[in-house]
């Protein structure tokens, strides 16, 4: 019959322990540290510190994190390329206890805000009343040329505590390839006359044109950002726009749900020349990039906020990377927004 070990036990068994004088990860110095500190609560101290660090952007007046949780992670929602068991995987190890963790670790490490979908909010909620959590929710809905159906899903998210609503990015774009902006003007109007801030979200950077173009009065953009420095990245040849919402194509290295940012460069340019909140998120284009090298890409090209889906795990390390990384940022070229 085999011995149940705690996570002590596992690690001393893996040598982790020790190891502590090799070279290894950040992540697995934290995880070290975390084992070592277990009975002293100096682990707890170091969070708070993080905390105490972390620094915070206002879009009208509502205080946020500038590095914001993904709710993609505790949904089960996983870009797993061609890996086809990776969402239920997801769904067995983000048991609604292991999300209160999580959310609970988040909020130590300073971080006050969520980006989810409307489907995830209730579990927001029930965290924020059964924890005494405090946890602010950025939530996209669906764009939608009826008006009173817009505003029932604005009614209902807003009942599950909802601060902040945004166009969600899969469903912005249909609209904008079909010349139906009009679609998207009458979801801002309507998340507007609900008293909240709105916003558009969008992969493609043509849908952040048109709307400014057109003026369709977003307060904040969700707009996608990471390099395509990476192997699975989709060939600069094959990058077709609007590629999430197309069939896809035969050609071999054409998009398989690996990258959400086909022109990156552009995207930076561009957003020089918009004056209001940025979150970016698919920083780390679905975990093919490291925080390391992703969060200061992100920060020093213009976004105002990172939204980051992070396991229990990855909370201290990526918010410890998070401060380094905006510590270390000096000045930029687009000035902060938020």
């Amino acid at each position: 019959m085999a011995v149940p070990q705690d996570r002590r036990q596992f690690l001393q068994q893996a040598g982790l322990i020790a190891a502590a004088g090799a070279a290894v990860s950040l992540e697995e110095k934290i995880l070290l540290a975390g084992v070592q500190q277990e009975k002293t609560g100096e682990a707890e101290q170091s969070a708070s510190n993080l905390a105490a660090e972390m620094p915070h952007g206002k879009v009208r007046n509502i205080s946020i994190s500038r590095l914001v949780i993904g709710g993609n992670l505790i949904g089960g929602f996983a870009h797993s390329r061609d890996l086809v068991y990776v969402s239920r995987l997801l769904k067995a190890y983000n048991t609604e206890e292991k999300v209160f963790e999580t959310l609970s670790l988040a909020e130590r490490h300073g971080i006050n805000t969520i980006q989810c979908n409307p489907a995830c909010l209730p579990l927001v909620e029930k965290y924020n009343k059964e924890r005494g959590g405090k946890l602010q929710a950025i939530v996209c809905i669906t764009p939608d040329a009826d008006k009173d159906t817009v505003r029932r899903e604005i009614d209902e998210v807003l009942s599950h505590g909802a601060t902040m609503l945004y166009t969600h990015g899969g469903r912005s774009e249909p609209p904008v390839m079909a010349n139906r902006l009009d679609v998207l003007a009458n979801t801002i109007e309507c998340i507007k006359a609900a008293g909240v801030p709105a916003g558009i979200g969008s992969h493609s950077l043509t849908v952040t044109i048109e709307c400014e173009k057109n003026g369709i009065g977003a307060e904040f953009y969700v707009k996608t950002l990471h390099s395509d420095q990476y192997w699975s990245a989709t060939p600069k040849e094959l990058r077709e726009d609007f590629c999430w919402q197309k069939p896809r194509r035969d050609e071999p290295f054409a998009f398989h749900d690996n990258m959400w940012c086909l022109n990156p460069e552009e995207t930076i340019e561009f957003m020089k020349s918009v004056s209001k909140p940025w979150f970016a998120f698919k920083i780390l284009a679905a975990g093919a990039i490291h925080p390391r090298i992703g969060f200061p890409y992100a920060l020093r090209n213009g976004a105002d906020f990172l939204i980051v889906g992070m396991f229990d795990f990855q909370i201290a390390e990526d918010t410890a990377v998070f401060l380094e990384s905006f510590k270390k940022l000096g000045r930029r070229e687009r000035p902060w927004c938020a």
